[in-house]
């Protein structure tokens, strides 16, 4: 009877004035009421994260970027300005992006829905703040009318807001897609259109060793692209390839985009980089355990060994790398296949013949130029592998080197004083006023944006002392062992 009291007495409460009632006291009329109030608190916030988005964009004015012609003045072939954000300055979604914790492409498709709901769709915008229509069918017409003048917006707004939250997601789509191509066919061509320019392919982790490659193409195009995948595929099935349909069809993809035999395109060449920790190559007990251990000719001929017994080999117009780590991932030297070789049969220049435990190989040494040496290069790439910049996932191959403590003001040129990042995240490093780098000796990098906020990111092999589970010790281990 209290209990059954307390949960009416709770759900009685105002929704912005309670977190909710024990989940176990409720029944099922009472979880369902709770997820409904959850979904009107959802889109309550949504509304109160668009607009602080949009005060945010009015606190960072373009006044401060470099004007079209100079240097660091970004290229309008390359990346164009919002026209919602006319007056913004370029680098407001990187300090977005930085302030959600979430990638740049993210803090931009946010930024455009809360200028749309304030600018385009104010009805929609109120029934959001309310909690009358929830965030993803807001989200839905934000959409869709994104590209449209504000009056015709607004037209289909005032049509399909009223019956919106008793549409699904898909219906609630074609009704204001149908609706916006009576009312103005040529605002559908123009939706087309700039669907077209935002294009582009991505890659995503999938899990298990594989990725995920898709692409934005025009409807038709897509069509005729997986036809053309799905033909050959079914053609070498036919001929006796056991493999299940979809797998064919996945090699195929691959092989078509990576030997292209008409194109006049060569081949794809392949990096590949081999990393071993120091403390698996150490020649007794111990090795490898302090911070910064020196890598020794054994060490080297151990690991010389193993690369014989694997049969690696450097590919075809590609390169092998091998990373040395310490037990903690922080990288201590990068080798070629040459450069292995040679320093494990040379050893030590002054023991020679000798076991000894003076270092043969490490980090490549400073320049007193601007410009790194190819060794430091090798270096950067291996230990950052993408842009450093957090929550950018751009890789090496297409990042600058930049010195953190800029070459101009003291800063060496030395691997613990460069890190990757992409040409996107280098510019506003150089050109945007109060963003703030610092890096550690490891290779962990530290970024505060103008707004204060501070974000950390390490080296994908780099591991935190501390942050894993302690060592499996048998005598813990408890009955039945």
């Amino acid at each position: 009877m209290v209990e059954s009291l307390l949960v009416d007495w709770v759900y009685r409460l105002p929704d912005e004035d309670v977190a909710g009632p024990p989940v176990e006291l409720l029944d099922a009329g009472q979880v369902a009421s709770e997820l409904a109030r959850l979904q009107r608190n959802r889109a309550r916030e949504t509304a109160r994260e668009a607009d602080l988005i949009l005060r945010l964009a009015e606190l960072r004015p373009d006044v401060d970027d470099p004007p079209p012609g100079t240097p660091g003045a970004r290229s309008r072939t390359w990346r164009t300005t919002d026209p919602e954000f006319a007056g913004v300055s370029e680098f407001f979604p990187d300090e977005l992006a930085h302030a959600i914790n979430l990638g740049r492409g993210t803090a931009v498709f946010r930024a455009r829905r809360a200028c749309t709901w304030r600018e385009k769709l104010p009805a929609t915008f109120v029934a959001l703040r309310r909690g009358e229509l929830d965030d993803r069918r807001a989200g839905v017409l934000a959409d869709v009318l994104q590209h449209t003048t504000a009056g015709l917006a607004t037209e289909v707004e005032t049509a399909l807001l009223p019956e919106a939250p008793d549409l699904s997601l898909a219906a609630l789509r074609r009704r204001a897609l149908a609706l916006l191509a009576a009312l103005d066919g040529a605002a559908m061509e123009e939706r087309q259109e700039e669907a077209r320019k935002a294009a582009d392919v991505r890659v995503a982790d999938a899990g298990d060793g594989m990725a995920t490659l898709t692409g934005d193409l025009p409807a038709d195009d897509a069509a005729a692209c997986f036809a053309v995948i799905d033909s050959l595929a079914r053609m070498a099935k036919a001929d006796g390839d056991e493999r299940p349909i979809g797998a064919i069809r996945a090699a195929i993809h691959s092989m078509l985009i990576l030997r292209p035999a008409d194109s006049g395109c060569g081949g794809v060449h392949v990096h590949l980089a081999v990393t071993t920790t120091l403390d698996g190559l150490a020649n007794g007990e111990g090795g490898g355990e302090v911070e910064g251990a020196p890598i020794t000719a054994g060490q080297l001929r151990a690991l010389l060994a193993r690369v014989g017994a694997l049969g690696l080999s450097t590919p075809d117009g590609g390169t092998l790398t091998f990373a040395v780590t310490d037990e903690d991932g922080r990288l201590l030297a990068t080798l070629s296949a040459g450069e292995l070789a040679r320093l494990a049969e040379q050893g030590c220049r002054r023991h020679p013949g000798a076991e000894c435990g003076c270092p043969v190989a490490g980090m490549p040494p400073a320049t007193g130029s601007y410009r790194p040496t190819d060794r430091q290069h090798r270096f950067v790439d291996t230990r950052d592998r993408r842009c450093r910049m957090p929550n950018c996932g751009q890789r090496a191959g297409w990042a600058d080197h930049d010195h953190v403590v800029p070459h101009a003001q003291g800063g060496r040129t030395t691997c613990t004083n460069l890190c990757c990042l992409c040409r996107s995240h280098h510019r506003l490093k150089t050109f945007a006023g109060g963003w703030g780098f610092r890096m550690d000796p490891d290779g962990t990098l530290h970024v505060t944006s103008p707004s204060g906020v501070t974000r950390t990111t390490r080296p994908p092999g780099l591991r935190l002392r501390g942050a894993g589970p302690p060592p499996f010790a048998p005598a813990d281990d408890p009955p039945p062992f």
